[in-house]
């Protein structure tokens, strides 16, 4: 099957009172990751969840999404993106959000009208 392209999608529960310094460290990650090769990345917080979205009070739920035109060049983005010195340096810094909470993957475009 071939693709339309690509996205990883992470899911991280942040605390409010972290929120403004999330925001910084998730604007420079996506800036090496588009540095890297990524075609776009993007960040939202979540306003109207439904029922089942186990979210802890006083925190808030992101997604951020990372494009790319195919898992491979995914993959090769992604090598160089976590391997870079700013990035290590940010999943050094521990308290901005509780990242055994995160929930990622990688998700191949499928519909596309």
């Amino acid at each position: 099957m071939s693709t339309l392209g690509y996205v990883d999608l992470y899911l991280l529960p942040v605390s409010e009172q972290h929120l403004d310094p999330y925001r910084d460290q998730a604007t420079a990650f996506g800036a090496v990751a588009l540095e890297h090769g990524a075609l776009r990345y993007r960040e939202f917080r979540a306003d109207d969840l439904g029922e089942g979205w186990p979210v802890r009070e006083g925190h808030v739920l992101t997604a951020g999404v990372v494009e790319f035109t195919s898992r491979p060049h995914r993959d090769e983005v992604m090598a160089k993106v976590l391997a870079d010195p700013r990035v290590t340096a940010m999943m050094e810094d521990e308290g901005l959000a509780d990242m055994a909470q995160m929930r990622y993957g990688g998700f191949a475009t499928f519909v596309e009208p």
